[in-house]
């Protein structure tokens, strides 16, 4: 009987160093064979024959020399295009110094950049992060927290909207409740309740003794380019003022002069009492922020809330240099010049080809144009003529350009719409024909 124990041990140390020396089924030795794609998880699935080897402004260059034009900006991460000289120069400077502490110690940096950013919103203080996903969660612990600290414990669920998406984590997850994102990952809802986009009516039938806040976006990105109205707004800040409640705006994707204004809430001046950013504030570099008035900050004590990388030094100098860059009056104006004169040019793409696309929605240059054929076949063939556009709500393409896009991209990046609309249509016109055809001949 030892002796057979001692064999099974054996076996099954030699399987497990067999299981050691392979990954995904391939014998270690032999990777210099495999794919070296199949070492990242399978999240993704980009182009597998298009890879950039460096940006500048708008454009995008593979390996081979191909440019690109670039309408996507990293889904409106890269505010101030690739490259940007002064983004670059900073970064340097910066990285020459100083790029780790931790929040054991003070950085100025994070100081004046919270106060700037104070300055510029409805906020008295600031919690910086590495992302957006983490800047929504700081600012639902924010929420919570106001409750827990003025003896409402019991006030901790968060109503969000259908068609809403603020992250990967658990808790953005639930937030947005998307069942397609939450489908096995999420078993219980988080204490998050959600209700119709625009619907003031089906909020306020959620609202119960145990609703602390509201979470909105001011415009929605993945799930459809859609900006609230102003007035659904301004019914949900007097809603939240009339029950006691806090209002949360995730601006991460329309925040930073994405939308022609510092920040998207601006359009209306209806001010919320938290409010996450990220993508564009860093243009490029990760970071986020979550801002908050006074009275809810300052429940968030020593020991309720932290992050190692959240506020460094190397993030800190970029995002600074970014708002410096992007919150003067001249360039705001531009961003609104050029986002009018993008619409206008798509709304007569939408005129011209309604078999292949039919309307405009979004503000400043956070545009979605709605498809009548799938956005995937236009995605695919805007790509192919090497203009990048992404994907939003159910047919929905996006057009996040860089903030500092010019005159001509614009035109040409239309262009290139127009001659790929202009095939769609047309292959949309024979697809009809052949179907009329058939249906005629079987009768």
């Amino acid at each position: 009987m030892v002796s057979s124990a001692i064999t099974q041990a054996h076996q099954q140390a030699s399987e497990y160093q067999n299981s050691l020396n392979t990954v995904n089924g391939h014998e270690i030795s032999n990777l210099d064979q495999v794919d070296p794609r199949e070492a990242i998880w399978p999240t993704y699935s980009p182009p597998k024959d298009i890879v950039f080897e460096y940006g500048e402004g708008c454009e995008l260059v593979t390996e081979s020399g191909e440019r690109y034009l670039d309408f996507i900006s990293g889904i409106a991460v890269t505010s101030l295009g690739h490259a940007h000289p002064e983004l670059v120069e900073t970064l340097k400077t910066q990285a020459e110094k100083l790029w780790h502490l931790s929040n054991l110690f003070r950085v100025p940096k994070a100081e004046t950049l919270a106060k700037k950013l104070c300055e510029l919103s409805f906020a008295d203080a600031v919690f910086f992060t590495n992302s957006g996903a983490e800047s929504v969660e700081a600012g639902i612990k924010a929420i919570r927290g106001y409750f827990a600290k003025n003896r409402q414990p019991h006030k901790y669920r968060i109503i969000g909207f259908e068609g809403s998406f603020h992250g990967r984590t658990l808790g953005t997850l639930a937030a947005a409740g998307n069942s397609a994102h939450c489908n096995g990952f999420i078993p219980f809802d988080y204490g998050f309740d959600h209700a119709q986009w625009g619907d003031i009516d089906s909020v306020n039938a959620l609202i119960n003794e145990h609703t602390a806040g509201i979470l909105v976006e001011p415009i929605q990105g993945e799930g459809g380019i859609c900006p609230a109205t102003e007035e659904f707004l301004r019914d949900l800040r007097a809603l939240c003022d009339q029950r006691g409640l806090l209002l949360m705006y995730d601006e991460i994707q329309c925040g930073v002069a994405r939308t022609g204004k510092v920040f998207a809430y601006q359009h209306s001046d209806i001010a919320p009492d938290v409010m996450s950013l990220a993508k564009g504030l860093g243009g490029g570099f990760p970071v986020g922020a979550c801002l908050a008035k006074g009275h809810v900050a300052q429940c968030m004590t020593i020991g309720t809330h932290g992050t190692t990388y959240g506020g460094n030094p190397l993030a800190m100098a970029v995002a600074s240099k970014v708002i410096e860059l992007t919150t003067t009056p001249e360039f705001l104006a531009e961003v609104t010049r050029k986002g009018e004169k993008l619409t206008c040019l798509l709304e007569s793409l939408c005129q011209r080809y309604p078999n292949v696309v039919s309307r405009v929605d979004g503000r400043g240059l956070m545009l979605g144009v709605e498809c009548v054929v799938p956005n995937t076949e236009v995605l695919s063939l805007l790509r192919e003529h090497r203009l990048l556009v992404g994907k939003a709500g159910k047919n929905m393409i996006r057009l996040l350009p860089a903030l500092i896009v010019t005159d001509k991209h614009i035109e040409k990046a239309v262009a290139i719409m127009e001659e790929c609309f202009q095939k769609l249509s047309d292959d949309e016109h024979k697809r009809v024909a052949v179907v009329n055809s058939v249906s005629e001949s079987s009768k």
